[in-house]
């Protein structure tokens, strides 16, 4: 308040108007540096606003340029099916086969249904006091009887997984069909009220071999079963079928009546037979695609248009020339003429065919427009239009029939272009082959249900629950079959994306357990087996690795001996080994040995005295297969912690098969070079280097792939991908432009504080020059009241008279 007195006063005793003057002052001072602060601030923030302008333009582009750069856009197809009630056209799916099809349909599938009639409750909600294990199979029934409707045999389904559900007594009805819902296997349980009284119906999956077979292991749940010893209690409301349909006149069949693998693309439903055959024809759908070009070259135009204006000079309706935001904006220019000179070169990776856009009409105009010559347009349209996919949307090629090559996560880092690959370790499984099976078939089947056929499996480290066998058995294929769906279906394994193939051998009369892994996680063995399973070949399973074939030079594979005894002390035969998670010393061959077995007594005798096992109470049986010239390595112990791999490898030991990457009960990932740069193994994915142009490219691997040798592979993201790659380095949310808008706000940024500065300055100016003004009118006050005292002094002075 003081000071604002100070300022309003000023200029009383001079009598001029010092605080205008002050504050004119002050805008003198600040006009200079707060225009410079204006006009800085202005062109930034045009800058900001044609960043905003630049971005939507580039957004509205990619739109269209996505579009072209699917690739099913040149793949699309048409078909009008004529209206019918016994089949409806659900979808049609870009690649369909074209063609000419009739179908008439015979007979629609359905799905077995079960009405539990035996077991009627008043409530659904009450407590049935009734405990034990459902289990549920799925396969084929055969039926006998007048009307053929007595479950007779039932062969089950390996590629369906069994179910296991446990009843409490504390179940309901509508518990038991919850926790029969709740295993997602296709079963629909649901509880319904018949006359007044309540019961279970459970209905399958359709088709024939998708049948349930119900066994129970307590007489309490006697009513819920279906088989064919006990079936008496639940009504088979209605038998599994096949749907049955003709497809050109050719005869098929399918579980469901959901159809999509017949007629390549095309979905479509049975709802009931026909007397007629339908006809219709899926052709290729042009039309989408040339429409999606030629909006393609309107959409850049438009883009060309608006960039027009923020780089560069437009007229007003007044005829007036107007600045765009961004002219004079290097940075701006950069990035647009990036994206110009995209549009006419040749495509990365492309070395036949349509190379560029040029080559099939469209064109750059002087003005920077694009063009579409028809004259060169419609004849490469109309007469090479497989090209057009390659030309503008991403594809991929590869010359090794093992190996599929696809775009990862990271593919925008991929470079465009031609790689040369090669496979040098093939991916495997883990795997346990059983013995040679103890029952004789031909001399009747196999009864399981007195127990002892139970056992417990590790599948890529996951442990099953105890599965037990409990059926009669016909053949080692029906015994084959229930053992795979009965492993798939364990709840532990389910959880865990666990499961396994399991094979039969009838020349070593054998099982064979394989997961369905690759790699090094893929893991299987026995970890538990009842006093029976031994009569099946199966046993608690130690870890194994399983050596290559030896190709020590001088080797007879036909009479397993060296025709020159193999000197060990002439070259480096040592290997380190790990059992069961200890590592050996390293262990030498240092003899001389004439034959395979020879090698194998050796090798267990040295394995047999390693301080380092011994010590550890850890031990391993090497063993000889001639059949296939390779040593295998089984630890002694089973269960989840036995493991067997050789941690180090000398020079030479590799020439009798001894690698430190061997398959066995556990599986291995894939090896191999992209360029000649090793690339990353896992499972049956090969990726590259993480530095190399291949980067964002994934090699799918299937075993025989080494066998074909180096191979090339071809990646191209067509024009269309290459130009959204572009757009999307310029317009992405890390982006040129974004680092650019970022830039330009701290120059704005830092305007603010200069603006601040100059304010804080101003103010001292003022102050400075106000309190100068305070001075001078304290000094012309002092000589106003000096002036008064003056007034008659001379006229009071001693000896002075008046004139």
């Amino acid at each position: 308040m003081a000071t604002n007195n100070i300022v309003n006063s000023l200029g009383i005793g001079s009598g001029i108007d010092l605080s205008t003057l002050v504050s004119q002052l002050v805008e003198v001072e600040r006009a200079a540096p707060q225009e410079r602060i204006d006009k800085r601030t202005e062109t930034l923030k045009a800058q900001i606003s044609g960043y905003g302008q630049l971005t939507s333009a580039l957004d509205t582009l990619q739109t269209a340029v996505k579009t072209l750069s699917d690739g099913d856009l040149f793949n699309a197809r048409s078909v009008a099916v004529p209206d019918s009630d016994s089949i409806t056209a659900e979808s049609l799916e870009a690649g369909a086969q074209t063609g000419s099809y009739s179908i008439k349909v015979n007979q629609v599938a359905t799905a077995q249904s079960l009405a539990m009639t035996a077991v009627s409750q008043n409530q659904r909600d009450a407590a049935l006091g009734k405990s034990g294990t459902m289990s549920i199979s799925f396969g084929e029934w055969s039926y006998t009887g007048a009307d053929n409707d007595i479950p007779d045999a039932f062969t089950v389904n390996a590629d369906r997984a069994a179910l296991s559900i446990e009843i409490e007594e504390t179940d309901s009805l509508d518990t038991i069909a919850q926790k029969i819902n709740d295993q997602a296997s296709g079963v629909q349980a649901s509880v319904l009220k018949v006359d007044g009284k309540f019961q279970l119906m459970l209905t399958a999956s359709s088709g024939q071999s998708n049948a349930m077979e119900i066994t129970v292991d307590d007489a309490s749940l006697d009513q819920f079963a279906f088989n064919s010893a006990n079936h008496a209690n639940v009504t088979e409301t209605q038998q599994g079928q096949d749907a049955i349909l003709e497809v050109n006149g050719l005869a098929v069949t399918r579980e469901s009546n959901q159809i999509d693998d017949v007629i390549e693309g095309f979905k479509f439903t049975l709802n009931k037979p026909s007397t007629e055959a339908l006809s219709f024809s899926i052709t290729e759908d042009k039309s989408a695609a040339e429409t999606a070009i030629r909006e393609f070259v309107d959409a850049y135009n438009s883009f060309h248009e608006t960039v027009e204006g923020l780089v560069g000079y437009t007229r007003d309706e007044d005829k007036n020339w107007v600045r765009g935001d961004l002219a004079g904006d290097n940075s701006a220019r950069m990035m647009i003429n990036r994206l110009r000179e995209s549009i006419g070169r040749a495509v990365p990776g492309l070395e036949s065919g349509f190379t560029s856009v040029v080559n099939v009409g469209i064109r750059t105009e002087r003005d920077g427009t694009l063009s579409i010559k028809e004259e060169w347009f419609a004849p490469a349209f109309n007469d090479h239009f497989k090209l057009f996919e390659s030309l503008f949307s991403p594809s991929l090629s590869v010359g090794n029939t093992s190996v599929a090559v696809y775009q990862g996560s990271f593919a925008s880092k991929a470079v465009s272009g031609n790689y040369q690959a090669e496979i040098t370790r093939d991916p495997t499984q883990g795997q346990v082959v059983g013995g040679a099976i103890g029952h004789d078939f031909g001399l009747g089947a196999l009864d399981a249900s007195g127990g002892g056929y139970s056992f417990k499996i590790n599948v890529n480290g996951a442990e099953s629950d105890l599965i037990e066998l409990t059926g009669n058995y016909g053949s080692a294929d029906e015994l084959r079959a229930d053992l795979q769906s009965r492993i798939n279906g364990d709840s532990n394994l389910k959880a865990a994306f666990g499961a396994v193939d399991v094979l039969y051998d009838s020349t070593s009369n054998a099982f064979s357990f394989v997961s369905r892994e690759y790699g090094s996680i893929s893991k299987v063995g026995f970890t538990e087996v009842g006093a029976n399973m031994g009569t099946l070949g199966i046993s608690a399973t130690g870890a194994e690795v399983h050596g290559n074939s030896i190709s020590q030079a001088g080797f007879d594979s036909a009479t397993d001996a060296f025709t020159t005894s193999l000197d060990g002390s002439a070259g480096d035969y040592s290997f380190k080994i790990g059992v069961d998670g200890v590592e050996s010393d390293l262990i030498q061959l240092s003899g001389t040995y004439a034959s395979a077995e020879e090698v194998r007594a050796e090798l267990q005798s040295l394995l047999d005295t390693d301080a380092q096992l011994v010590a550890a109470g850890v031990g391993v049986d090497v063993s000889y297969d001639a059949d296939t010239d390779r040593f295998s390595f089984v630890s002694r112990s089973t269960g989840l912690d036995s493991d067997v791999d050789f941690t180090e490898v000398g020079a030479d030991i590799g020439k009798l098969g001894i690698e430190d990457v061997l398959t066995g009960t556990s599986g291995v990932n894939v090896a191999g070079t992209i360029n000649g740069v090793a690339g990353f193994g896992a499972g049956n994915v090969l990726l590259p280097n993480l530095d190399s142009d291949a980067y964002g490219l994934n090699l799918s691997v299937k075993p025989g792939a080494k066998a074909q040798g180096q191979f090339d592979f071809s990646f191209t993201r067509g024009f269309a991908g290459e130009l959204s790659k572009l757009i999307d380095e310029l317009a992405g949310s890390s982006g040129l432009i974004s680092v650019r808008e970022e830039n330009v706000q701290s120059q704005l940024d830092a305007l603010g504080e200069d603006q601040t500065r100059l304010d804080a300055r101003m103010d001292k100016v003022s102050a400075r020059l106000t309190a100068q003004f305070i001075a001078m009118e304290s000094i012309l006050d002092s000589l106003d009241s000096t002036s008064g005292q003056l007034e008659g002094l001379v006229d009071r002075l001693p000896f002075t008279s008046k004139t």
